[in-house]
């Protein structure tokens, strides 16, 4: 008998059809993938078989208990790990372990051995709250909770998005101790690294199932979306001499522990800046600090030409911000978004009228900007926040993983904005956990520990480190940190 089965389902929101028609199965122990673009419909099937929602046609069971009819049999024996981390925030690492077990009926003493091997390593945290955590060691701990009690079937929607390459491989290998006490995994996930770890894999899109396969069967043959041709950086586009931004021995300490220690760096005005470092390296900290919402506790430096100790508010007028959440207001409109941050800008309505018209013509969504965001695909989304980031046309503009969970396809189209805000002589300081994203930056920097261990070109680290690629030159040196969490 099979782990999961899956016969037909369909789901609809109003008018929206999330899943149609969908079926398959998976078999006791295996690792199997659901991947497919945001909006393809993962969560609903997470959320369907883990007895969240009903769906509107079909059947499913998971370890032979129909998901609409023995749903407390079900919970009884899955384990789920949503995309946004299932924890606490406020509660210690050991309160959110008490927690959910208690939710299920259980104790950490009788499920202590289901998670040892994983919570051993974060077990001297204990009495530390999840929200100071690390990305690594919150997955960690969200995995902890998901098997406090021992299930036969575990849901993971996306575990890995926003954490770096290390924490993600040490994840995975995670994953496949658990599959050798028997636990069938279903996972999803935008990376291909970790697609390839599946037995075999379903691929969804805009609802409906495309094939299943073998990892490497199902990229192949969707490489149109999976791996789509590298992006040709210009060489015609010359990097300019002026300073952008300049940082002398950057210090930011929280009591005695030093988050940033020590950083000294320049970025020239049209270079885009790859600013790289694992989960709980420091780079979040000196990106507050850069972008005016921190101040440092020693060093000196200049953003735009703006004090970082003295002058944040005029650092904040200057420049552009996109987090991975893309900073639009789902409901609002294309066009009362833009007028939105045009005006907290401090642009004036003739302005606002004129360089809306242009931005909506360029991105073709002129019949479209009257619809709301929220009805908008992720691609139209992120082209638009990126856009208004830039509204003002910022010296420098900032990209905290703008990319995250986003599919190869979706990425390249975004990266191909990058290029032409550079071309026009904005500043592009991006941070991502993507390494083949980072092979398209100017220059890359890379911290450890707070420090910046590395900083060159692609090609520079890549010789300087004797290493093929920047995802390879990026493990070898988070692997020598000494510390855990920020």
């Amino acid at each position: 008998m099979n782990a999961i089965e899956v016969h037909h389902i369909s789901k609809s929101y109003g008018k929206v059809k999330a899943l149609e028609d969908v079926s398959f199965s998976v078999g006791k122990g295996e690792v199997f993938g659901l991947i497919g673009p945001d909006g393809a419909g993962k969560t609903s099937m997470y959320r369907i078989l883990c007895t969240l929602l009903l769906p509107n046609m079909g059947s499913a069971t998971v370890d032979g208990y129909d998901v609409k009819r023995q749903t407390r049999e079900i919970r009884r024996r899955v384990g789920y790990m949503p995309g946004r981390f299932s924890l606490y925030q406020d509660l210690t690492v050991e309160e959110n372990l008490y927690f959910f077990a208690t939710l299920f009926g259980t104790t950490v003493e009788e499920g202590y051995n289901s998670i040892k091997a994983v919570y051993s390593q974060i077990e001297r945290f204990k009495n530390r709250r999840a929200g100071a955590l690390s990305g690594g060691m919150k997955q960690k701990l969200a995995l902890c909770c998901a098997l406090i009690h021992s299930p036969s079937v575990l849901f993971l929607d996306e575990p890995t998005t926003g954490v770096d390459p290390v924490s993600r491989k040490e994840f995975w290998d995670m994953l496949a101790m658990l599959k050798e006490r028997g636990i069938t995994i279903l996972a999803s996930t935008p990376y291909l690294d970790e697609v390839r770890r599946c037995e075999r894999v379903a691929f969804l899109h805009q609802g409906h199932l495309q094939g299943i396969d073998t990892p490497d069967a199902i990229l192949e043959r969707f490489s149109d979306v999976f791996n789509p041709p590298a992006i040709e950086h210009s060489k015609a586009v010359t990097v300019g001499e002026e300073n952008v931004i300049e940082v002398q021995h950057l210090v930011k300490s929280f009591g005695s522990f030093r988050a940033v220690d020590d950083i000294s760096f320049s970025v020239r005005r049209g270079e885009i800046f790859g600013f790289l470092g694992a989960n709980g390296a420091g780079k979040t900290t000196a990106m507050h600090i850069l972008t005016g919402l921190s101040q440092p506790t020693q060093g000196t430096g200049t953003v735009v030409g703006y004090d970082i100790c003295t002058e944040h508010e005029q650092i904040k007028k200057n420049i552009g911000y996109m987090s991975q959440k893309f900073s639009l207001y789902e409901d609002l409109t294309v066009a009362e978004n833009i007028r939105l941050f045009a005006g907290i800008y401090g642009m004036n309505d003739q302005t606002i009228a004129r360089k809306t018209d242009e931005l909506l013509s360029r991105l073709n969504f002129a019949e479209h900007k009257n619809d709301l965001v929220s009805s908008l695909p992720l691609g139209w989304k992120q082209k638009l926040a990126f856009s208004v980031s830039i509204f003002h046309e910022p010296g420098v503009v900032f990209l905290d993983e703008p990319t995250g969970g986003v599919d190869p396809a979706t990425r390249r189209q975004f990266w191909e904005l990058i290029y032409d805000a550079a071309a026009r002589g904005i500043t592009v300081f991006v941070t991502t956990h993507y390494m083949d994203e980072a092979e398209y930056c100017d220059r890359i920097s890379i911290m450890v520990d707070g420090k910046i261990r590395a900083l060159g070109t692609p090609d520079e680290l890549k010789q300087n480190y004797h290493q093929p690629d920047i995802n390879h030159v990026f493990t070898y040196l988070a692997r020598q940190a000494s510390r855990s969490s920020d």
